[in-house]
């Protein structure tokens, strides 16, 4: 298993041996802690947790604290004890794995472990929109744009029956929040790695904004 925690730098455009000019999205990922490790017989499933984003440990919560191993309770006192060797972390992410116990707690990942010409899955969260109406949101044509119409071009027209279920069906295409969701783009293709800077380039777009969470894996559709 292939997998790591990054967030997205930006596009750019890489030229390639043939001299064709391809779009590329940057991504800095890693180092990665693995800060659990899960197995069928004490969790029900193979996984492997990774912890991306040293942060203050003051910025994190007890619990948070006390799973990644920075406190020892003694009687009423608490101090710090890296037991695990994992920094404070911002960001946990769990990572489906057959090959779970070939890992330890306090390994580190990097970028090293993905080459050019690899394919990987890209998953992060959309930009959100806010409040959308059906023609942005699902891409509704709206109603007619002659033959008297002025207030009507944009709307979803008639949502249910006035008799039979006399109701609106769960799951209409409606207007409303648009965006922020989970989402990813598959089977995109490694370009170039840089792991002095923990750079990877990825060919084509990936999900989010500028400085966006997101987690590369293998691709599932290989």
């Amino acid at each position: 298993m292939k997998g790591l925690l990054g967030v997205k730098v930006g596009m750019t455009q890489i030229i390639d041996d043939d001299g064709v000019v391809q779009p590329a999205t940057i991504i800095q990922a890693g180092p990665c802690f693995v800060t659990q490790v899960k197995m069928t017989k004490a969790d029900g499933y193979d996984a492997i947790q990774l912890g991306y984003g040293e942060v203050k440990e003051k910025r994190l919560t007890r619990p948070e604290r006390g799973h990644l191993g920075l406190l020892k309770t003694d009687g009423k006192h608490s101090h710090r004890k890296a037991s695990k060797g994992i920094p404070a972390v911002r960001h946990l992410r769990e990572f489906r794995t057959r090959s779970a116990g070939d890992y330890k707690v306090g390994q580190i990942l990097t970028v090293a472990q993905f080459e050019a010409g690899d394919h990987v899955d890209v998953i992060g969260r959309s930009k959100g929109r806010g409040f959308a109406g059906v023609v942005k949101r699902h891409g509704f044509s709206g109603g007619p744009k002659t033959h008297g119409q002025s207030d009507r071009q944009r709307a979803p027209g008639s949502i249910g029956a006035t008799s039979g279920m006399s109701r609106v069906i769960k799951g209409l295409k409606m207007a409303g929040r648009m965006g922020n969701e989970r989402v990813t783009s598959q089977n995109i293709e490694v370009v170039r790695i840089d792991p002095e800077r923990n750079l990877i380039a990825v060919k084509g777009s990936v999900p989010g904004d500028k400085g966006g969470l997101v987690m590369i894996r293998d691709a599932a559709k290989g």
